[in-house]
């Protein structure tokens, strides 16, 4: 059911703050101007957390005092929880840490299999059966969230849906918008855009459309730092090249003010995990509104390809983070179950996994 809103509290009261810890100076400049404020207050806001020490946004007194309450309303200096401290005889101290158990993203699915032929990917390897409705994308929300247990507000299990299950999200563009609608509706599932996001693997018309309709986080399935490699892998880019995609990007955070966009990238050995291709990947972003997720490939039965080693996956990484990217590896979860990234068309052992006839499509809950 709607929330009740007559007690005068506006949706944007009610969205999850941001976490001030987790912006980096662009991002940062970026949010104070979404704000209405200058870029000058995010460096002032980095001195008193960097410098200064300072986790009460109250207490930053040189903020503008209209500035310093819109902050207070919607940021926040939120740290791990210490659950243990242990302090050795030569003075070294140990910290058990609690992660952000207040997390807990559905990945959904757009399509019964999917059309695009990624090589990687265990899904192109069903084929295409076809297109989920509305009522079927919005469906598995309700459906997790009536399993997991319903909750609403700072009780909710959901905090952030990602359209990474199988299929293709812009290829069902007609359905997909107006799920994510219902997502974002302060009368639907009431999410934040930031937590809301769409992954596509480049269909480049349909970036510009989207840009026109709807404002959520965007990631990009990329795979490869050249078009002859991604021509490869991702077979789409035949059609619409690297630098065809990335424009199109653009263009989305410019219409649609937002942050950065995420770009994927599945770690395969020996294929595209080079130093090398790390380079040349930093040359295709660097000083660009760019995150990079770098994911360990998930083997399926079939598959030509390996998983690259961790060592040479944080080799990758730190090449980028030395010439100024944000990367992060994305932690493996759920293999055991085929629910990994590129997997859901595997055999179904998970009851969250939704039956159309002799097709499946599957949705994943990632604590």
């Amino acid at each position: 059911m709607p929330r009740d809103r007559t007690d005068g509290m506006s949706a944007a009261a009610e969205t999850p703050r941001t976490n001030l810890l987790g912006l980096p100076k662009a991002e940062l400049e970026s949010y104070v101007a979404e704000l209405g404020s200058k870029p000058f207050r995010a460096r002032q806001v980095m001195n008193w957390l960097y410098k200064r020490g300072e986790g009460d946004i109250a207490s930053m007194t040189d903020l503008a005092k209209d500035f310093r309450a819109q902050l207070v309303q919607r940021a926040e200096v939120k740290l791990p929880e210490i659950v243990k401290t242990q302090v050795a005889s030569d003075g070294t101290r140990k910290w058990l840490l609690s992660g952000e158990e207040d997390r807990g993203t559905l990945c959904i699915s757009s399509q019964v299999g999917c059309v695009l032929d990624c090589s990687f990917c265990s899904t192109a390897q069903q084929g295409f059966n076809r297109n989920l409705t509305t009522a079927e994308i919005v469906g598995q929300v309700w459906l997790a969230n009536k399993e997991l247990g319903w909750k609403v507000g700072d009780d909710r299990i959901i905090t952030n849906i990602v359209l990474m299950g199988m299929g293709e999200p812009l290829a069902n563009f007609r359905n997909v918008i107006p799920a994510i609608k219902i997502f974002l509706d302060d009368l639907g599932f009431d999410i934040s855009r930031r937590r809301v996001t769409l992954s596509t693997s480049g269909l480049v018309p349909q970036i510009y459309k989207l840009a026109e309709e709807v404002n959520c986080a965007l990631a990009v399935s990329l795979h490869a730092p050249n078009d002859d490699l991604r021509n490869e892998l991702v077979p789409i880019n035949r059609k619409h090249n690297i630098a065809e995609l990335l424009e199109a990007c653009w263009h989305y955070l410019d219409e649609q003010n937002g942050r950065s966009v995420t770009f994927e990238y599945v770690m395969l050995d020996g294929v595209n995990d080079q130093p090398d291709h790390a380079r040349q990947l930093a040359k295709l972003l660097r000083g660009k509104p760019a995150k990079l997720n770098l994911i360990p490939f998930n083997p399926f039965p079939g598959t030509q390809y390996r998983r690259s080693p961790q060592a040479a996956i944080e080799r990758f990484r730190d090449e980028l983070m030395q010439r100024d990217l944000i990367v992060t590896i994305r932690k493996t979860r759920g293999d055991d179950i085929d629910a990994a990234c590129g997997q859901l068309a595997g055999q179904v052992t998970d009851r969250t996994v939704v039956r159309l006839g002799s097709k499946t499509f599957g949705l994943q809950v990632r604590a």
